[in-house]
């Protein structure tokens, strides 16, 4: 009984010993269950979709540029691209050589993946290869098994349905670099794109949007199984220009094959109507990679096709800067309009003898017949009476040697000496300079835009500041009313002086610009013509009567320029022409001003709420 009684306690005590061994192991297996299920759950949860969602960053839709009448000149279309997420490989190079299998990387696109698969955080996705095609596509997700990180999304790129005719204009974008992503992380998405010229840099951060998400549900190899959820986040604003861009067109077909530019404003509130330059290059190229030859192509052509030589090229402005001159010399009462000088063929000053272009001479001249024949003895000497830096003070005023306020990037100033300057240089101002600044030559320079701006204020006597923007995301911008602009504080007596003459000058006999006289005669254009050479003439060869500029190599003819407004008695657009070499303003530019005039007049898109269905300029017009 005892020894029952002994047995049956030992039993008791391994059963106790077993039994608390097992509670024990339960309460670690419960404690750990409600740490993983209770307290650590949500983590848990939140790791296994990881393992079945990818959430990925995409970038926003660039927003569009469009011209004053709507029409898209800068928009987007899909763009299938494939992506690499490095954090999804174990073997990025790896991956990288299995694809290059389906879809050939060349040696610098492996070199720059490399550098962004190092620059970025790892799970941002980075760009592999654009613009692939249908089959490309396949190729790539019928190997997705063997190809882990790699992912096929769709895109955005940007195109430009006018290609080369608005390329200066709105400009182009191109892939961010280094400081780009440094001063915005949201330029280190795939396939975002920063402006690089134009418009679409001047207006950049309103056209970059902001960035949407996207979650794909994956499976075990990571093959994307179908998409959960997209945000696509705010697409950029749309920029609505002031420029017509069919009147645009028909500007770049009247310039044909010239090396030129041309630019026309609404001269009551500065809007930019058409900005041609000739010749021009295709922005899209930009987008996806200039290649070497392309590059060499262009920067090797004389015709220098990337600048934009409305804004960029800086010119003598010849003759056309007589109407400045003649304003400083009313306003210092230096001159009345009816003062009347005398002109030989020639001004001597010391030993120098100052040419004009007639070897014949004007005779005896006053102001309304000094522009008319464009005398160049006559602004000699209003020059001499006046001093460089009154002209160049009222040069300034009308726009010219002076910044502008134009939003779009890389306009040059050009220049208007002043004795200031000069001494700056290391030299001193003499006379001799005077007399060739009074007709627009020695070191003045001026761009196409402010030749059309001073030929506006000119026209309305209001300080017109150009402009391309009149809309941002719809919103209407300033500057679309006459009323925002001030005075330019000159006496009207004086700028009708100054006008009547351009008038004389196309409508007048003996103007020197009848080649620039409409058709229409019930509506009149004022202008003046401009030559500026680009090499200095001897004595000796001019005295002789037998130099002759259109005979010299192209390189070396004079600069043809013509600006102008109409209609005469309404002023509501004023344009500005250059031709680079073309020799003479009357027989080169006026004729392609005339012709533009003609067709902005029929347009009229300044009084416009939609394009006109005529392409005036298609059919030829010519003057009278």
């Amino acid at each position: 009984m005892k020894r029952e009684t002994k047995r049956t306690g030992v039993f008791t005590r391994r059963a106790l010993i077993v039994m608390g061994g097992q509670v024990t192991v339960l309460g670690v297996l419960g404690a750990k269950l409600y740490q993983v299920q209770i307290a650590e759950g949500a983590r848990y949860a939140t790791m296994a979709d990881e393992n079945r969602i990818s959430a990925r960053l995409i970038a926003p839709p660039r927003g569009r540029i469009l011209d004053r009448f709507g029409q898209v000149v800068a928009g987007n279309r899909l763009n299938w691209r494939a992506l690499l997420i490095a954090e999804q490989t174990d073997d990025v190079n790896g991956t990288l050589d299995a694809l290059s299998r389906i879809v050939p990387l060349p040696d610098h696109e492996r070199a720059r993946i490399d550098r962004e698969v190092k620059r970025h955080r790892r799970f941002i996705p980075v760009m592999v290869r654009e613009f692939l095609t249908w089959d490309d596509m396949a190729r790539i997700e019928v190997n997705a098994p063997d190809l882990p990180g790699i992912m096929v999304d769709v895109g955005t790129t940007r195109i430009y349905p006018y290609s080369d005719r608005l390329a200066h204009v709105v400009g182009y974008v191109a892939p961010p670099n280094d400081n780009d992503v440094t001063e915005d992380p949201m330029l280190s998405l795939p396939g975002i794109r920063v402006g690089r010229a134009g418009v679409e840099k001047y207006h950049d951060l309103d056209l970059r949007g902001r960035a949407g998400a996207v979650q794909l549900e994956v499976n075990a190899v990571g093959r994307v199984i179908r998409e959960l959820d997209r945000q696509e986040g705010t697409q950029g604003k749309d920029i609505g220009l002031s420029i017509d861009a069919d009147l645009q067109q028909a500007v770049l077909n009247r310039l044909g094959d010239e090396s030129a530019s041309a630019v026309v404003l609404d001269c009551r509130n500065g809007e930019v109507l058409a900005m041609a330059s000739n010749p021009s290059f295709d922005p899209s190229l930009f987008n996806s990679g200039v290649s070497q030859a392309q590059w060499v192509e262009w920067t090797s052509n004389r015709r220098a096709p990337l600048i934009n030589k409305s804004t960029a090229g800086v010119y003598a402005p010849g003759s056309t800067f007589k109407m400045a001159v003649a304003l400083a010399g009313l306003e210092s009462r230096s001159i009345t309009p009816f003062d009347r000088i005398n002109c030989p063929g020639y001004l001597d000053l010391g030993d120098t003898r100052f040419h004009c272009w007639s070897r014949y001479g004007h005779g005896s001249l006053d102001l309304r017949g000094g522009l008319k024949n464009s005398c160049d003895v006559f602004f000699y000497e209003v020059a001499r009476r006046t001093g460089i830096d009154r002209i160049a003070a009222m040069s300034h005023r009308l726009g010219l040697g002076t910044e502008l306020d134009i939003d779009i990037p890389g306009a040059r100033t050009g220049l208007i000496p002043t004795r200031e300057w000069r001494i700056g240089k290391g030299h001193y101002w003499n006379i001799g300079d005077t007399i060739v600044s009074g007709i627009g030559q020695g070191y003045i320079q001026v761009t196409p835009l402010q030749l059309a701006t001073y030929c506006a204020r000119l026209a309305t006597g209001r300080v017109v500041q150009p402009h391309l923007t009149r809309t941002i995301g719809g919103v209407l911008q300033p500057g679309s009313n006459p009323e925002d602009w001030p005075q330019l504080g000159l006496p009207e007596r004086m700028l009708h002086s100054v006008r009547e003459g351009m008038w004389a000058v196309v409508n007048e006999q003996g103007g020197t610009a009848p080649l620039a006289r409409l058709a229409d005669p019930h509506v009149q254009l004022a202008g003046k013509t401009g030559s500026a050479q680009v090499r200095r003439v001897s004595r000796e060869l001019r005295e002789s009567g037998k130099f002759d500029s259109s005979k010299l190599p192209w390189e070396f003819r004079p600069h043809a320029l013509f600006v102008a407004f109409a209609p005469y008695d309404a002023p509501r657009y004023a344009l500005s022409v250059v031709v680079e070499h073309g020799n003479a303003g009357a027989g080169a530019a006026a004729p392609i001003a005339r012709d533009i005039m003609a067709d902005v007049l029929t347009r009229d898109p300044a009084n416009r709420a939609e394009p006109p269905g005529a392409k005036v300029a298609d059919r030829g017009i010519r003057g009278g």
